[in-house]
């Protein structure tokens, strides 16, 4: 049964790699709030899954359209975007 949980997170490289962001991208979103880990592993590494990604897609192609990361974290905090 664990393996089966460890399947359903990937590591913050898979993770950019899949929503075509980079890995640096990736890890600002999660500074400024735009995005948390699916879960953190034992070793503290920082874990998610396909719903992280999609909402990953969905930042950057919200930024690409003109919106600035602040707007989308708004967004998102009431409400008005979900994954």
């Amino acid at each position: 049964m664990k393996d089966k949980a460890k399947e359903k997170y990937m590591s913050i490289g898979k993770a950019a790699k899949l929503a075509n962001v980079s890995t640096q991208s990736l890890q600002y979103y999660i500074m400024v709030g735009l995005i948390k880990p699916s879960s953190i592993s034992e070793t503290n590494r920082r874990l998610f899954d396909d719903k992280a990604v999609e909402r990953i897609k969905l930042i950057k192609k919200l930024n690409k359209s003109g919106y600035p990361l602040r707007a989308i974290r708004e967004l998102f905090l009431e409400g008005r975007l979900e994954i």
